[in-house]
This record gives C-alpha cells, sequence and structure tokens, in this order.
C-alpha cells in the first residue's frame, strides 16, 4: 500500500513484523545481514514525523538559540565539560529539552518496543518508520558527503560534525536547500548505549523530516502494527527481554516494566487518553526519554 508515495506495509503477525523490518538487510558486498535502515516506534500510527522543537508554537526558529544557550548556562554544574554545539545538542535532547533532533534507533526491536509500549495506546495501530539513512547521506551537500567517505563511515559523530561545522548556523549555510542527516551522540549512559540510539537532523529548523521524506519516498516505508496485534509482539519482545528494564536501566524502568508485564489483560483497556508524541513523560513513566 501507498500513502503519499510512501510504502506502507500493514502486518499481521510477529513473523510478518520481523520480515518487513528486516527486508534489504542482506549486503552482497560483505556477504553479512547488515541494513541500510534505521528506525522510529510511535504508538499511534497517525502522528507525523514533526520535532518537539516545532510543537512549541511561535516563531520556534529563533527560541531554538535562546533555549540552547540557557541549557548550556544551567546545565555546566551538572555535565562535565562539553567543548562543541553538537555536544551540548545532544545532551540537550537527551534530557528532554525540545530541539530539531529527533530519535532514531538502529535496533528494528527497540523501535517495535516503542510501538508497543504503552497499554494505553492499544486500541491504535502502532508504527514503526524505516528509513534508509545511508541513502539519505548520499544526497548531502558535498562536505559532508566527503567527511562520510574519509571516515568510511555512513552516519555522523559529533566529532566529525564539529569537523564540517561548528554550529548549526554554519550547518545549513553548507547547503542551498534543506537537507536531513543523521548522526550518533556521545555515550552518555546506559540508556543511549542500550538503545542502540542515533539522531536525525534537517538542517534548518523550519523543515520537517517527515515532509522531506514525502518528496523522497524511495528512502522510507511505515510498518504498520494494528491494534489488534500489540499484545502478541508486546509480550513476545518482552521474553526476548526488550523491556524498559533494559532500555531505561534503573529503577524507574524495572517498575514500570513490572506494572505492564503483570498487569491482567483485562485491566489494560481504560480509556485512552491524549498523547503528545514528543512528550518526555509518555505513558506515565517519571523523567522517561526515549530514542526510538
Amino acid at each position: 500500500m501507498r500513502r503519499s508515495g510512501i510504502e506502507e506495509i500493514r502486518v499481521e503477525s510477529w513473523e510478518e513484523a520481523n520480515e518487513a523490518l528486516y527486508r534489504g538487510s542482506w549486503n552482497k558486498d560483505i556477504r553479512r545481514f547488515r541494513s541500510d535502515y534505521v528506525f522510529r516506534g510511535l504508538s499511534c500510527a497517525d502522528w507525523p514525523l514533526v520535532t518537539a522543537l516545532s510543537r512549541l508554537g511561535g516563531n520556534y526558529r529563533e527560541l531554538e538559540a535562546h533555549l540552547l544557550r540557557n541549557f548550556r548556562k544551567y546545565a555546566r554544574q551538572s555535565v562535565p565539560v562539553v567543548d562543541s554545539e553538537w555536544n551540548w545538542l545532544a545532551i540537550a535532547q537527551h534530557h528532554g529539552l525540545s530541539t530539531r533532533l529527533m530519535d532514531w534507533t538502529y535496533s528494528p526491536f527497540v523501535a517495535l518496543h516503542f510501538a508497543t509500549e504503552c497499554v494505553e495506546a492499544f486500541d491504535k495501530d502502532g508504527i514503526v518508520w524505516c528509513v534508509n539513512y545511508v541513502g539519505v547521506h548520499k544526497m548531502l551537500p558535498s562536505k559532508l558527503r566527503r567527511l562520510l567517505d574519509q571516515e568510511r563511515s555512513n552516519a555522523f559523530t559529533v566529532d566529525m560534525l564539529a569537523g564540517a561545522a561548528a554550529n548549526l548556523r554554519e550547518l545549513e549555510a553548507l547547503g542551498h536547500e534543506s537537507f536531513a542527516l543523521y548522526f550518533e551522540p556521545p555515550s552518555f549512559d546506559e540508556r543511549i548505549v542500550n538503545q542502540f540510539a542515533l539522531f536525525s537532523m534537517m538542517s534548518d529548523p523550519d523543515a520537517q523530516l517527515g515532509d522531506w521524506l514525502e518528496q523522497h519516498p524511495d528512502l522510507v516505508r511505515r510498518v504498520i502494527i494494528p491494534a489488534h496485534r500489540k499484545w502478541e509482539i508486546r509480550d513476545k519482545l518482552d521474553q526476548g527481554n526488550i523491556t524498559e528494564r533494559v532500555l531505561f536501566p534503573g529503577l524507574d524502568g524495572l517498575s514500570c516494566w513490572l506494572r505492564r508485564h503483570y498487569m491482567p489483560r483485562a485491566e489494560a483497556t481504560s480509556e485512552p487518553a491524549e498523547m503528545d508524541p514528543t512528550d518526555s513523560n509518555l505513558c506515565g513513566f517519571p523523567e522517561k526519554r526515549r530514542v526510538s
């Protein structure tokens, strides 16, 4: 099925979900299964790919600089010395500041977790967005493409970005049109590592990745998780140890997993609340941050 030119796959079983998410992962050049895709799971299929920054409304292009400047000012006593804007931006996103970044993961199963984590949304179809980030990077301005080629890398690090542009303004100036890129944050804590995390970013804060992908539908597919299949997928992820206990190390993650794991299915059918896909407290998990 096609939606606005983007391929849409509606799966009806655990096996179909695996097939759809791992499709195209065989790399004939190295004779290994190494996917060029990254993934983002959402509890509701209708949620768009828009940033938390844009959801602030108003002149959020101007607000971005104020948010980041004040975050740096007040966070210094809690954060080790950080020497680049890209580090600060990644730390801010990781701790819930509204930024132009968006959370993704290399792991299809981590993305499935976020599509099926919230029992309050089990009456709604979930979704996993699958984006060919290697293909996205082939459309970058020449300076950024050369940097990836020199490093023989498919994704940027904060140090690589700093070598191309000192800040967001310099990055935007590299291209005549808006472009998208993916970069890996430093391993601030276990969440970043366990969630196999990376961030997407548009060069222009006014641009949205969802709109950009609609113009390049060959780089993306949407895997729909029907509401009536969420329990099956959720239970199999739990048995596979893809849970909050692992993805959010600590007592909060442990408690969140246990609460859902032992919840009688009949008790998980209450009236769903309105939810914001960029909310850092999704499903009532205190201080919860997700990367997919």
